[in-house]
């Protein structure tokens, strides 16, 4: 059996090293078997340290999620904690979801966190990613550590960093935390011997405090106490918002919650999904099943981590439909901007944000509403830092990115599927109480402002050749934009990475105040937008593509929802020809 010298050379260092024993006779029954791919896989290089973290499949090797890699990633952590907060009292959080190993991972990060002389904040049990930042926050903390792969298969496990404001590290501090962290060469390096003075369990203190923080963003109280008996489907995916999104929903004021029985208990195998992603319809099946069978009004189901939700309502022909993430955030948004104008509490003060790939039928409803939208780049930490920055100049009533992710209010600076499930509830309750079901809402926004259509289209190129032939596509769109997409001519080509925005027909160039990013938007000259993104986790490019028109009636959305598919079609087909 042949292996490159660097990953035998890495192989022999695990072998030989200050590793525990099991990591060895793992490596070495590979070796044994002669099972080179998978030896290569997990040795070829270290798993990098991210802007987000770590994440990838758990195993021996640097190359995987293991007590080593995770040790060294929470000392490189600590280490720039240190040099930033010199002679301070530095604090961290520490919360995991009900992934295999993530309470293991999560007692090792508090083991090297207390040995480094930091104080740990640690939860006593699993709780989702969003309360893990208002922890981050409430009590103080410089940073913050969430064990998590989100949406990932089981074989998954992760690590994801937060700043002091209770959002993922943005620059130059990720920069900062992941040089520290490629900066420890020896796993000697690495302080495993826990100090418990230093380790604070936490818990229910923070539950009750969270939940009472999310009770008092309630906008619709009264519409929830005359519709308090609307028929909620909720399903934690086996995962941790089973310990707050029931509670939630009840100090709402909803009093009739079914419960997906078969996925309300945690359990990191995922037993009844393929993947526990509230974005694909299969996860959602036994919910649906259960909607179906009681006639609810609305189906609610959260990631692993609950910082994402997905949502099925039901349509004009009594079937249940999933909305996917623009649909949901633009409802929100509408919902949220609605209400407050009708409690006359929209003074000019308010802001919402969204990313520049979510759909821009949000910022048309703010524009009607005359409330400020910024966009941001893609990535809720962006979201979050906007909020960190105008905290106290401006107010934040909601946002979201297409991605499932939405966030109501400045309690944390992350998606939150929390606080997202108890204002679904309540939207759906503010409309029920109007007469009006939340897919009839979806109809009438659309008649309103535009019917807006987007779609993710995502190629995936694998290995070094895929990642030279993505490259090759970016440098190809750069230097020779297209000319018509869909029959319409293009007429801006923002491109991020340059941070330059120019107008193809006059040539004028406009500089874009965005941080750096591989990202390009062709703009069309009636309103069609298709934005290329390489994928920062997977070996994809993405597109995401938009187009709009009007909506005369709502019995027509069917045939316009169909002409609007067949345009995303046509705006591909143009761009890849």
């Amino acid at each position: 059996m042949q292996l490159e010298a660097a990953t035998q050379s890495t192989i022999n260092e695990w072998l030989n090293g200050n590793y525990d024993q099991q990591t060895k006779e793992e490596i070495q029954q590979l070796i044994d078997k002669e099972a080179s791919t998978e030896l290569t896989d997990a040795f070829y290089r270290s798993l990098e340290f991210g802007t987000g973290g770590l994440r990838g499949i758990m195993g021996a090797g640097s190359n995987r999620i293991n007590k080593y890699t995770i040790g060294t990633a929470t000392q490189g952590l600590s280490n720039y904690l240190l040099k930033k907060y010199p002679g301070q009292k530095v604090k961290v959080a520490i919360a995991h979801d009900s992934r295999n190993n993530s309470d293991y991972f999560a007692k090792i990060a508090a083991d090297v966190f207390s040995a480094n002389g930091i104080i740990v904040y640690f939860f006593s049990a699993l709780r989702p990613t969003p309360e893990l930042s208002f922890a981050i926050r409430e009590l103080g903390c410089r940073s913050g550590v969430m064990l998590t792969a989100s949406h990932n298969p089981k074989e998954y496990n992760g690590y994801k960093a937060y700043g002091a404001d209770g959002g993922q590290f943005t620059s130059p501090d990720d920069t900062m935390v992941m040089d520290e962290v490629a900066a420890i060469k020896s796993i000697d390096e690495v302080k495993f011997n826990r100090d418990s003075s230093h380790v604070e369990i936490i818990g229910e203190e923070i539950d009750r405090l969270y939940l009472e923080r999310i009770t008092a963003l309630s906008v619709s109280p009264e519409a929830i106490s005359r519709q308090k008996d609307l028929k909620i489907v909720y399903s934690p995916i086996h995962g941790t918002g089973i310990t707050l999104v029931p509670q939630a929903l009840h100090r709402f004021g909803f009093r009739n919650l079914t419960l997906v029985e078969e996925q309300s208990t945690p359990d990191g195998n995922f037993p009844t999904v393929v993947y526990p992603n509230p974005e694909e319809k299969e996860a959602l099946t036994l919910a649906l099943n259960k909607a179906k069978e009681i006639d609810a009004d609305l189906v609610l189901a959260t990631d692993p981590d609950a910082d994402r939700v997905g949502i099925a309502v039901k349509n004009n022909d009594g079937e249940f439909v999933l909305l996917n993430g623009n649909q949901t955030g633009s409802l929100l948004i509408n919902y949220l901007l609605t209400a407050w104008q009708e409690k006359g509490k929209l003074d000019g003060d308010q802001y919402i944000v969204k990313t520049i790939v979510t759909t821009n039928l949000i910022d048309a409803i703010a524009k009607a509403k005359n409330v400020t939208c910024y966009n941001t780049l893609t990535g809720f930490k962006f979201i979050g830092q906007l909020i960190t920055s105008l905290q106290g100049k401006k107010t934040f009533i909601g946002g979201g990115e297409e991605s499932y992710g939405y966030l109501i209010g400045e309690l944390v600076r992350d998606k939150d599927a929390v606080i997202s499930c108890a204002f679904i509830a309540e939207m759906t309750a503010f409309y029920k109480d109007k007469g009006s079901s939340l897919y009839d809402a979806l109809l009438d926004m659309y008649v309103e402002y535009g019917l807006y259509k987007e779609e993710l289209v995502s190629l995936t190129k694998k290995g070094k050749t895929g990642a030279e032939e993505i490259k090759a596509m970016m440098e190809k769109f750069r230097s020779n934009p297209p000319l018509t997409l869909g029959g319409s001519k293009v007429s801006l080509l923002k491109d991020y990475e340059l941070g330059v925005e120019t107008d193809l027909a006059t040539g004028e160039k406009t500089k874009l105040d965005f941080p750096k990013s591989d990202v390009l938007q062709f703009i069309t000259a009636d309103g069609s937008i298709i934005s290329a993104r390489p994928s920062g986790t997977e070996p994809k490019i993405k597109f995401y593509c938009s187009v709009n028109g009007p909506l005369a009636d709502k019995s027509q959305f069917a045939a316009a929802d169909a002409a609007l598919g067949a345009k995303i079609k046509s705006l591909m087909d143009d761009l890849q020809a």
